[in-house]
């Protein structure tokens, strides 16, 4: 549900507003355009991915590398989309602030510690780089992007900002959650044959159960102490029901694109889409690990969470929050890319991944416990519901 605060006054649109919101539309109709035009021209002059991983060691190729892990987690894997995104969700995170009223869902559920939360992120992805680049090559690719969309943003969410939070689940990130990615993709999913995602976000819930038990035993990790400044009581906020309408769920089936990284805002998902697509304009095989399969991707991920927020649309009305956003981040891109853009593939992967993924998360962050962050549940739910989807894809389009 939407919060507001009780003594929050209402903001009257002003012209600011009205020019802010005709800029950004008008910039993604252009940005848009000119990525579908001269495509052939574009394309002799811009890196495809394969360029990019060819690259290294390269300086240019690292930091295309590094940029593209901030949009890995919805597998687009390029810079755009990257700068795209983070400028998304600084967008909505100033209009949060200033309450504006096209700021959509607020981003990172309203807690205020975007920052916070996008520091330790991102700290942590240059922490996995720096400790883990070296297993990437022009053949190999590696997880180094896990550390982005995991335990660093939990445990801000979870235990709130400031700088021992941030560091510490930093730092966490590099040394518990990547590694564990990298052991099991490279030792169970690659000779297996699996898709990677298995491995990526199965680490990322193991290596997250480890270091919010090292947080139980050893509070001082994320505790200041006896000398810590009790809370300043806040006023009770005033609940603010959504109508759960047609525009409501076109913008929470937007607001999923961006769910992963914690952002969970429609100028985030509408900043990381348009980085994509532009990346695709210039060159098709640039994006999606030059697969040329991003539309077939975007599509089939709004298509899930379409069907996901409209079957689960009481549960979204019962708690206020519901994770129909997992499959677009699993099942989904992980059977196109494995079996190509079909229709028949779109359809049963975003059917199957949207009737089956958020209710088995729903049921595992109810057996968790209370000191551990109920992303862990989300992404054991990715890694089962791909384990169990994709294959059976497989075998039914093989007969």
């Amino acid at each position: 549900m939407e919060i507001t605060s009780d003594k929050a006054q209402p903001v009257r649109r002003t012209p600011f507003d009205t020019a802010v919101a005709l800029l950004m539309v008008g910039a993604t109709l252009l940005i848009i355009w000119l990525s579908f035009t001269n495509r052939s021209l574009w394309s002799a002059h811009w890196p495809s991915y394969s360029d990019m991983v060819s690259g290294l060691p390269e300086p240019s190729a690292w930091l295309r590398w590094v940029l593209g892990d901030i949009s890995e987690v919805a597998f687009y894997k390029h810079e755009f989309a990257s700068i795209g995104l983070l400028a998304g969700a600084y967008l909505a995170y100033w209009a949060n602030r200033t309450a504006r009223s096209w700021q959509g869902f607020a981003i990172s559920y309203g807690t205020g510690l975007w920052p916070w939360l996008i520091t330790s992120s991102l700290l942590g992805l240059l922490l996995s780089n720096l400790m883990w680049g070296w297993t990437v090559t022009a053949d190999s690719w590696q997880p180094t992007f896990a550390a982005f969309v995991s335990l660093p943003a939990a445990m801000v969410l979870m235990f709130g900002g400031g700088w021992k939070v941030t560091l510490n689940g930093a730092i966490m990130g590099a040394v518990f959650v990547t590694p564990m990615c990298l052991l099991i993709v490279n030792y169970v999913c690659n000779p297996l044959a699996l898709p990677a995602v298995i491995g990526n976000v199965l680490g990322m819930a193991v290596a997250s159960v480890v270091a919010f038990l090292l947080c139980r035993y050893c509070p001082s990790l994320v505790r200041s102490g006896q000398s810590e400044t009790p809370p300043v009581p806040t006023p009770a906020p005033v609940i603010k029901v959504p109508d759960y309408g047609v525009v409501w769920t076109m913008r929470r089936v937007l607001a999923d694109f961006s769910e992963a990284p914690f952002f969970g805002n429609e100028l985030a998902s509408l900043g990381l889409l348009v980085g994509a697509l532009l990346a695709y304009g210039l060159n098709p095989l640039s994006p999606a690990y030059g697969s040329d399969l991003l539309l077939h991707i975007i599509g089939a991920q709004a298509l899930t969470s379409a069907i996901g927020v409209l079957i689960w649309r009481r549960q979204w009305m019962m708690c206020g929050w519901y994770p129909t956003y997992i499959p677009l981040v699993s099942v989904v891109p992980a059977a196109i890319l494995a079996y190509g853009g079909s229709w028949q593939i779109i359809i049963s992967s975003a059917l199957l991944g949207a009737l089956l993924a958020p209710p088995l998360a729903s049921a595992i962050a109810k057996r968790l416990p209370v000191d551990m962050h109920a992303y862990i549940a989300n992404v054991l739910s990715m890694a089962i519901s791909t384990l169990l989807i994709v294959p059976l894809i497989g075998y039914l389009i093989a007969n």
